[in-house]
């Protein structure tokens, strides 16, 4: 059994898309609104040391291209990009998803309906 936590924003359409297919795969899991629930320091950590900061940052969207080069520069600093995506959690490649089972604990970021099969075949 995989205790499965999806971590988004919900109008992200690409979060409707993986919580669509988890519900229509019959595989329970919770969902984690950055917007309302938020980021902790110890998680954003957690994922930054398993996928690093080229996987977990998306520099494309909105929410990067708004911000100051000086801000942007924090994404590159071990230190302060941390911080950067606890005060900006809409900067972070989404969905973020955590599977926690038995043997294993893997973080996956995006969605891709292969990938998730394989996962929970």
């Amino acid at each position: 059994m995989h205790a499965v936590t999806l971590y988004g924003i919900p109008n992200c359409d690409t979060v409707k898309k993986a919580r669509t297919w988890l519900t229509e795969q019959g595989v329970e899991h919770r969902f984690h609104d950055f917007k309302k629930d938020g980021l902790t320091s110890a998680l954003a950590r957690e994922w930054l040391e398993e996928v690093g900061a080229a996987t977990l940052i998306n520099r494309r969207g909105t929410t990067w291209r708004m911000l100051a080069k000086i801000e942007q520069l924090k994404a590159d600093d071990p230190k302060a990009v941390v911080g950067l995506l606890v005060k900006l959690p809409a900067l972070i490649k989404r969905p973020v998803m955590e599977i926690a089972g038995t043997q294993a604990h893997e973080t996956l970021v995006g969605f891709d309906a292969e990938v998730y099969a394989e996962l929970f075949a």
